[in-house]
């Protein structure tokens, strides 16, 4: 089922309105990544889980590194996601 333009473009609002901010994931990123806060704003709050208990062998100071280049991609996911169930959502809505 093709979606009309109108339907388009509330997915896309939609996406815009709940989607994380990628300003504050960097900002949480800089100032609180000891806790791995731009990771539980992102929704990976295993990996979150994680890379804090990697910080005791050292590995998660890299990871924190690391996520400075992931986290574009993270939040390019985070909208895909909400596109997909938004879309799910208008193809359940009319059927």
């Amino acid at each position: 089922m093709a979606l009309s333009i109108a339907e388009l473009s509330l997915v896309e609002q939609r996406v815009a309105n709940d989607s994380p901010s990628t300003g504050v994931a960097y900002l949480l990123w800089l100032f609180l990544w000891f806790v791995s806060a731009h990771r539980f704003y992102l929704g990976k709050t295993g990996t979150a889980i994680l890379q804090i208990l990697s910080y005791f062998v050292l590995v998660g100071f890299v990871w924190v590194l690391i996520d400075a280049f992931l986290i574009p991609g993270m939040i390019r996911a985070k909208k895909d996601e909400i596109r997909h169930n938004v879309v799910t959502q208008l193809s359940a809505a009319a059927n």
